[in-house]
Formats: C-alpha cells, sequence, structure tokens
C-alpha cells in the first residue's frame, strides 16, 4: 500500500506536474505520456453544475480535474476513459465504477457520486458507443476489449493519471458496479487480481452466456404460441397472489417476501374456470409463469442452465417476458454466436446453441471462476448484492456464484441478499444502503459487514428501515416494536 503523506504537495518531475490546487497541474496532463494512451482532454472544472455529453446536468459538484483520454491496446481498440479527480479534499483513494447492459457509455452520474465522497474516480465505455452488441460483429479484438481489457487498462491508466496529478497513487482501490458492472468486478477479480483492494458486485451478470439464455428461455415460454402470452395488465393479479401467499411466511405482512426460496405459490390457483378475463390466467399462461419462475434447462439431458426469477419480481416482467426478447440476450446470439444480424432468438436450441455459446466465449466473457485465491492472498475483499425481485438477472445466480468459492475464501467474500429490491435499484423493499461505506469499514477498519442499515423511501421520505443481513442469514422480526424500524429485527 502506498502512503498518501504530503501526495498532494509532491512533484512529477517527469510530467514537469505540480500537484496544487490550481488550473496547471490539470491542463499539463494533456502532456502525460502513457503507454498506448493519447490524453484528448485536461481542463479543471469549476464547483456548482456540471452539464454532461449526455442527460441531465449534475447539481453542486465540487472543483475537480476533468481528463478523457482514449485507450489503444490493440489496433482495432479505441477505449474512451473519464478520470475525475478533485481539485481539493481527495481522500487518498481510487473509486473506478462500472457499466449496465453491452456499456458502451461513460457513467457520469456514478462518477458524480463518487467524486462527491472525495474519491478519484473513472469510468470506460468499455471500446465502443451504444447499447448494442453490433459493435462486435467483425471486430473480436473490440468483444475482447468489452469483455474485460477496458476495464484494466482504465484501472491501470487511471490510476497512473491520478499519481501525475496528486504526486502519488492512491492508497487504496475500490470497484463499485452493478450488473454489467457487477460481472466486471468479478472479472477483475478473478483476472486481474491486484487491481483492486475492494470490489462491489452488485447483481453480476457474470454467468454470460447461461444468463442471456435464459433471458429467451423467458421469451420463447411467453411466446411458444401466443395463447402463452402474459398481457402485462396481468402481473399485479400475479403479484397480489404471490404476496398473498408468501408474505407472511417471514412473520411480518409488508408487502415484501423476505426469502423467496420458501415461496411456494402455485400460479394455477389464478387459473380460469371458465373463459379468459382480467382477474385469472388461462392455462397456457399458468404454463407460462410457472417457467418463468423455473429454471432453463438442457431439453436432452435436463440439466439446468440458468435460475428463473424468484416469486415476488411479477411487476418487472415485462422487461423479460415482454412483446420482443430481451435485446441484450438477442443481441448476443446475433452479433457474438451466430454473427448473423437477421438471426431470430425464436430459434434458439437449448442444447446445441448453448454449448456452442459456451465454447465461444471459453471464459472471455462469464466470470464464473470461483478461484479468488489470489485476489483474497493480497488482502482483497468481495462484497456481492443482489435483489431478490431482480427482474433481469436472476437473484439465485449470485447464490450459486457465492456458493461455488471455496470455504477457505468465503472469510473475503460477503453476499447480502436484499428483499424486495428490483434490478440494482427500486423495488418494493429496502433498497438504499450504503455498499461503499461498508466496503471502507471491511478494508480500511477490517470490520466485516456483519449487517447493513438499509431504507425504503416514498417521494423522498424514509418510511421503513431494515438490517440487510449477509448470506444465508435473514432479517428476523423480535415480537415486538414497529415492523418498519430497524431496530425491531436481527439477523439470523
Amino acid at each position: 500500500m502506498k502512503k498518501a503523506g504530503f501526495a498532494i504537495l509532491l512533484t512529477i518531475a517527469a510530467a514537469g506536474l505540480c500537484a496544487a490546487q490550481t488550473t496547471a497541474p490539470c491542463e499539463n496532463l494533456k502532456s502525460l505520456a502513457l503507454r498506448e494512451t493519447t490524453i484528448t482532454m485536461a481542463e479543471a472544472v469549476g464547483a456548482g453544475n456540471f452539464s454532461p455529453p449526455s442527460g441531465a446536468a449534475i447539481k453542486d459538484l465540487p472543483a475537480f480535474c476533468r481528463v478523457a483520454a482514449t485507450l489503444t491496446p490493440s489496433k482495432d481498440s479505441e477505449i474512451k476513459i473519464e478520470v475525475w479527480l478533485p481539485a481539493s479534499g481527495w481522500n487518498g483513494k481510487f473509486q473506478a465504477i462500472g457499466n449496465g447492459g453491452w456499456s458502451g457509455a461513460i457513467g457520469y452520474p456514478a462518477l458524480s457520486k463518487a467524486l462527491a465522497q472525495g474519491y478519484a474516480t473513472a469510468s470506460t465505455d468499455t471500446g465502443h458507443s451504444g447499447g448494442s452488441g453490433s459493435f462486435a460483429l467483425g471486430h473480436p479484438e473490440k468483444l475482447i476489449d468489452f469483455a474485460y481489457r477496458a476495464v484494466h487498462e482504465m484501472t491501470v491508466k487511471g490510476k497512473a493519471i491520478v499519481a501525475a496529478y496528486y504526486g502519488d497513487g492512491p492508497q487504496l482501490s475500490y470497484w463499485n458496479g452493478c450488473s454489467s458492472g457487477g460481472k466486471q468486478g468479478l472479472k477483475e477479480a478473478q483476472r486481474f487480481p491486484a487491481d483492486y483492494d475492494g470490489i462491489i458486485a452488485g447483481a453480476p451478470a457474470n454467468y454470460w452466456t447461461h444468463l442471456v439464455t435464459g433471458s429467451l428461455w423467458i421469451a420463447q415460454a411467453v411466446h411458444k404460441d401466443e395463447a402463452s402470452y402474459i398481457p402485462p395488465a396481468k402481473y399485479a393479479l400475479i403479484h397480489r397472489a404471490v404476496l398473498e401467499a408468501c408474505d407472511a411466511m417471514d412473520g411480518v405482512r409488508d408487502g415484501v417476501i423476505e426469502d423467496p426460496t420458501r415461496c411456494r405459490f402455485d400460479p394455477k390457483i389464478l387459473e380460469c374456470k371458465t373463459d379468459d378475463s382480467a382477474a385469472c390466467l388461462t392455462p397456457p399462461q399458468v404454463e407460462a409463469v410457472r417457467k418463468i419462475y423455473g429454471p432453463s434447462k438442457n431439453p436432452r439431458t435436463g440439466q439446468e442452465i440458468f435460475p428463473g426469477l424468484a416469486p415476488g419480481s411479477e411487476l418487472g416482467w415485462n422487461g423479460l417476458a415482454g412483446p420482443q426478447a430481451f435485446p441484450i440476450a438477442a443481441d448476443h446470439f446475433k452479433y457474438v454466436v451466430f454473427k448473423d444480424p437477421a438471426w431470430d432468438w425464436r430459434t434458439l436450441n437449448f442444447d446445441t446453441d448453448v454449448a456452442l455459446a459456451d465454447k465461444i466465449d471459453d471464459g472471455m466473457l462469464n466470470a464464473a471462476d470461483p478461484d479468488l485465491k489470489a485476489f483474497v492472498a493480497h488482502g482483497g475483499k468481495l462484497l456481492m448484492y443482489h435483489g431478490w425481485t431482480d427482474q433481469l438477472i436472476p437473484p439465485q445466480n449470485s447464490i450459486n456464484y457465492f456458493r461455488s468459492v471455496p470455504e477457505t475464501l468465503r472469510s473475503s467474500v460477503r453476499l447480502f441478499m436484499v428483499p424486495g429490491m428490483n434490478h440494482c435499484a427500486g423495488g418494493e423493499g429496502t433498497s438504499n444502503f450504503d455498499a461503499v461505506g461498508a466496503m471502507e469499514q471491511w478494508v480500511e477498519q477490517k470490520h466485516a459487514p456483519a449487517q447493513i442499515a438499509a431504507s425504503h423511501m416514498t417521494n423522498g421520505t424514509v418510511d421503513r428501515t431494515r438490517p440487510l443481513c449477509p448470506y444465508p442469514q435473514v432479517a428476523q422480526y423480535k415480537g415486538s416494536g414497529s415492523t418498519n424500524e430497524a431496530a425491531n429485527f436481527g439477523c439470523k
């Protein structure tokens, strides 16, 4: 670990840069020479509002040095990164933030949040622009960039830029990402274990080839024939029935299922007695609901491919069970597996095509390796979280990965399942919590999180608090006091 003492006062002689709090050091970063890197912007940004190239203005940011660069580790690479450096009050640490989906954009809101906490922070577009997987067609090097190289290169170059600006590199480095960002974090721990001291991996899309397969399993389930399609107007009907069956199992009726693995909901109770109506499900719809909850399976061997969605997730089913297949999943087979933009997701073979996808990937996109030995050996900590009502990435996937990690390494790994939380955020549960603060305590104070305080807000006001518990523990009501107050629950 590097020492931060006097870091802001030191000088980098080779770069001719002084880290004094003026605009000059930031502007001089334009001449910083880094391998396979072109600095395209280095400008001082004053305190106040910031308008990113796309999206809404971000308010009340501290003054910072904004650096943009293009990285070219291969002849077909064009990886864009931004590094934001607090002009004053740097906490001596580095926080990189992750992406979502096919990851073709700089994450300005997440950069802003890390900056406001005093971090030097970085983000990448992973080497392409936009949210489609079409960039991969005919560009194998760009696919490698997306898979892992862009994040690692951003990390290395980002730390070098931090060192050039402040006179010393960061004391500690953290990764913070959800969805594809969670996958990126796990890939870092597995492939580049020395890059980060702490990795926060939310709802990771880490078993990528099987995740996209499971997504198309659901699409086929509701479009096997159009009689199987479940109109979104019926989602609330199913959700109410699930809560009626399972909400009170944890001793508290609050509209949230604490542990959906205990829920034994049978959608047949909603089956229409006569004609179809808004108040019931037809027999084909009942069968489709069962397939959404159940795992995707190889039709020849019966082997599970990927878990299904959990009971309680029904209000968000339009993403995977809507009129069209989930684009992220379809794009993988179009542009990576079959290399055919006209490929029809309805033709996916859950035996041979899945085997082909795994063979082509060969561990490139997938980040399912449980061997975290090298990451743990240098003191690395991994904090995973996943919402139980995640409507895009089945939450059982995170449990499966956690269980695959050898028990000898699990003292450095924590998984927090979040009741009632949707994909990465939102939902009916207590989905607001400080994962970064928990990670800081763990890495810097050696206090492994025994629980994490979480809250639910309505119209900006906190109306419920609960503890989040490290898996396999769950929050249990103590039997007295308000069920909206965390103090009346314990992790057991």
